[in-house]
């Protein structure tokens, strides 16, 4: 006798699971693919979204440089805050926004297939980085990029932009209040708004984030049936490039403001990193390069190596 029905050959670890995001329309962009790859991976998953504001949220419309309010943990406390509780089971995050330490009673269940690293620039009048008038306004809140702008273009002003993608586009491109912004290629592919790109900048001259381009699927340490989930979305070699990069960062002084990038790629097995280190102005810019097969190795062999090569004075200043 044949049948339709179709054959499940596994159990679901869990029924039903929450996800908790942010209301921005790249995190719930994020949150949606999340679930998406959940569903494709474990037909019958129950999943409902529930939207957070967070104290980073909150503090967008003043404009307050981010370093100065508490950095990035005001974008994941109140997240945090509901895995603990176990109102929510899952958070879907940037990895870049993420600590490089777990929060306590938390971890990163899983990191999916990476996205495009760079960063682009978004000018009026399609100027690129070359083609910005001299002394014009760039904005960005980070001081990875605003030193690496500064060692191409020491002329630029930068200045303090906040916001989500759309609304630091907005404050480019309608309201002129900047002549160029700086933002992640990710953001604006997965958001379908690569049409304002004025330039995808090189990795030679715009070194990422650390994490950058990746996401963070965060859940309780506690609850191995999540676990169990997230483990289909997990993708090795993005979480070994990612793990190096952080693991530079980490070593470098843990959460250091200064302006620090990272990016490794992984073949047949084999990390391959560069680091960066600069002073705010673009000054000094202490680069470093190695491989190896550890990742949490291959980190700290490098920041020390920058350590070494003066970068502690630019991270304690």
């Amino acid at each position: 006798m044949t049948t339709n029905t179709p054959i499940t050959n596994y159990q679901l670890p869990i029924t039903k699971i929450v996800i908790g995001t942010r209301k921005s329309a790249l995190a719930m962009w994020q949150t949606n693919y999340v679930s998406g790859c959940l569903r494709e991976a474990w037909p019958g998953l129950e999943i409902e979204i529930r939207p957070f504001v967070t104290k980073g949220d909150e503090t967008q419309a003043a404009g307050i440089p981010l370093p100065e309010i508490g950095g990035k943990g005001l974008f994941t406390w109140e997240l945090e805050n509901a895995l603990r509780e176990d109102e929510i089971q899952i958070a879907v995050h940037s990895l870049k926004d993420l600590p490089v330490a777990d929060s306590e009673g938390l971890l990163i269940g899983a990191v999916p297939q990476r996205a495009n690293v760079q960063d682009v620039i978004v000018g009026q009048n399609g100027w690129t980085l070359e083609a910005l008038p001299r002394g014009a306004v760039v904005g960005t809140g980070s001081k990875r990029r605003a030193a690496q702008l500064l060692a191409v273009r020491p002329d630029l002003e930068i200045r303090s932009i906040r916001g989500n993608v759309g609304t630091r586009m907005r404050k480019v491109l309608e309201d002129q209040l900047y002549d160029g912004t700086v933002l992640a290629a990710a953001g604006l592919e997965r958001l379908e708004e690569t049409e304002n790109i004025s330039e995808y900048l090189s990795l030679d001259v715009m070194l990422p984030a650390p994490g950058q381009g990746a996401l963070g699927v965060q859940c309780s340490e506690e609850n191995e049936a999540v676990q169990t989930l997230l483990d289909k979305l997990h993708d090795q070699e993005t979480y070994l490039a990612v793990t190096a990069e952080r693991a530079f960062l980490s070593g470098l002084g843990g959460g250091c403001s200064a302006p620090v990038a990272a990016f490794a790629e992984v073949d047949a097995g084999e990390i391959f990193l560069q680091g960066l280190v600069a002073s705010p102005d673009g000054l000094q810019m202490i680069r470093v390069r190695g491989e190896g097969g550890d990742p949490f190795e291959l980190g700290e062999r490098l920041a020390q190596e920058a350590l070494g090569m003066g970068a502690g004075e630019i991270v304690n200043n």
